[in-house]
């Protein structure tokens, strides 16, 4: 297996952190990687954010709907779209992976929380004072696990296939 299967593979959403932080290195290195992230034309129609305010931290967790754990982070990286970006999200949602993984390879456990769409998007930028020009695409809270769960997942046999999807096999 390669260094970024394994990486991947050991990922999982972690919603209970430990009360230590995260260094500069760590938080300069995962906005680096975000930055990395292909995007349609190269247009690039992001902007990243790093709460690490405990205030801001829970009043963020107090506005969304399913995100009560973001209070307990030690930062919690935001990444926002440019609105009138065709591809805006799907290449938000790159820079996001890229984050998550990153942060994964530093024993960082992260869990996406859903921003675009969500009725509390627009109060985030709101209180983080981003340009009217973006959407919030994710909040991606970030620490040293405290708790890791591992869900079951399906089967890969079960959720793909090659050339042409058919029945035969699916049972």
């Amino acid at each position: 297996m390669n260094l970024g299967a394994t990486i991947i593979k050991s990922r999982r959403s972690v919603r209970s952190y430990t009360e230590a932080g995260l260094s500069d290195e760590i938080i300069r290195d995962a906005l680096d990687c975000a930055h990395l992230a292909p995007t349609a034309m190269n247009i690039q129609p992001w902007l990243f954010g790093v709460v690490t305010s405990r205030d801001l931290l829970s009043k963020i967790a107090g506005i969304t709907d399913h995100g009560s754990f973001i209070s307990e982070a030690a930062a919690c990286f935001t990444v926002f779209g440019e609105k009138e970006a065709k591809y805006y999200l799907e290449d938000c949602c790159a820079a996001t992976m890229n984050i998550i993984i990153c942060l994964q390879g530093y024993g960082v456990g992260t869990c996406w929380v859903a921003g675009d769409k969500k009725e509390y998007a627009p109060l985030i930028c709101e209180l983080l004072h981003t340009p009217e020009k973006y959407s919030l695409v994710s909040l991606i809270p970030a620490g040293y696990p405290k708790k890791i769960e591992i869900p079951k997942k399906k089967a890969v046999k079960e959720i793909s296939f090659f050339d042409e999807w058919s029945e035969q096999g699916r049972e």
